[in-house]
């Protein structure tokens, strides 16, 4: 049976627990069903997840994603063992690859072989997760000898992907697929990847479940909510994996401009090369029912669970935003 319709709140809240722990009990208060967390600085996924458990009864926390190169998959296994104690049936692990900034500019790790990486880092915590002992000589991971009890149940893990062949691998080896700042245009055929890497593993395509965080604000004011979007995301895809993936999604000029403007240093020439009508390609941006038009399509498309992430740091924005979707106001 194919993944039903779920939405979710972006976590965490800012850098305070307290915040976040807000957020969690106002989302399932109102309706929510997921809540997803990023990581990519404090407070930390993992810790603030545990956390989060003794603050919920139905929601279901997942994690998109914690990079691949940042933590050995004797922890990440060992971190999904206590996370799907304190969520049995609640908590998705998301692994993923992150990017060149996160990746070598914050922690010194080299991003290297990402597929590679990302792939035997899903056979090995699967492995662990199930009780076996590792034993393991593969091309950019090894372990021997480490064995933690199995779960009663499973932890699902999930893949990030943007391009073919990680999107291909993400759905023939891991139990989902996460997506994230697409242009409306490259959605349908990130999808026929999804098919064909589910085919190779005999899995039905129609259920796997795909997770995508949509940038939204719900505003009165489009064109100063396009422009910020603008000014905030163009360094993000002068990153090479973006980059790539930008020009992959059909938008090559665009990313060989982004490439030349943050290589002068010149901001201008870095925003001014996401227009404000590929911006609206990206972001979800308008009144409520334009944004809920928008998030609907991406599920007639192929998203399964949409995470809500406002694009403001203004309380007002960030609650006009959520409220927007919760069941009352956008049934499923």
């Amino acid at each position: 049976m194919p993944p039903r319709q779920r939405i979710a709140v972006t976590l965490p809240a800012g850098t305070s627990v307290a915040d976040t722990i807000e957020r969690v009990k106002w989302a399932e208060a109102n309706g929510y069903e997921d809540g997803w967390m990023g990581d990519a600085g404090p407070p930390d996924v993992t810790t603030l997840t545990a956390a989060l458990a003794a603050h919920t009864q139905t929601l279901r926390l997942g994690i998109a994603v914690v990079p691949v190169y940042s933590r050995t998959p004797a922890v990440l296994a060992a971190s999904a063992n206590t996370l799907g104690q304190l969520l049995p049936g609640r908590f998705v692990m998301g692994l993923g690859a992150s990017s060149q900034t996160i990746m070598d500019q914050w922690h010194g790790v080299p991003l290297e072989k990402p597929l590679t990486r990302v792939k035997e880092t899903t056979v090995m915590v699967r492995s662990m997760l199930a009780g076996e002992k590792s034993d393991f000589d593969l091309s950019t991971l090894h372990s021997h000898g480490y064995r933690q009890p199995p779960l009663e149940q499973d932890v699902p893990l999930y893949l990030a992907a943007l391009r073919p062949k990680m999107i291909e691998m993400a759905a023939e080896i891991g139990d989902g697929v996460i997506f994230n700042l697409w242009p409306k245009k490259a959605l349908a055929k990130m999808i026929e990847h999804v098919a064909i890497g589910a085919e190779r593993a005999g899995k039905d395509p129609q259920e796997v479940e795909v997770v995508n965080r949509h940038m939204v604000l719900v505003t009165d004011d489009k064109d100063a909510a396009v422009d910020a979007f603008r000014a905030r995301m163009a360094p993000y895809y002068a990153t090479p994996v973006y980059n790539n993936f930008l020009a992959w999604a059909g938008y090559e000029d665009v990313a060989a401009t982004i490439t030349e403007g943050w290589a002068a240093r010149d901001r201008e020439k870095t925003m001014g090369a996401i227009s404000a009508e590929l911006a609206d390609e990206i972001a979800v941006i308008g009144t409520a029912e334009e944004c809920r038009e928008r998030i609907r399509w991406a599920g007639e498309t192929g998203i399964h669970t949409h995470i809500i992430a406002p694009l403001s740091a203004n309380p007002e924005d960030i609650h006009r935003t959520f409220e927007a979707f919760t069941p009352d106001n956008f049934p499923r």
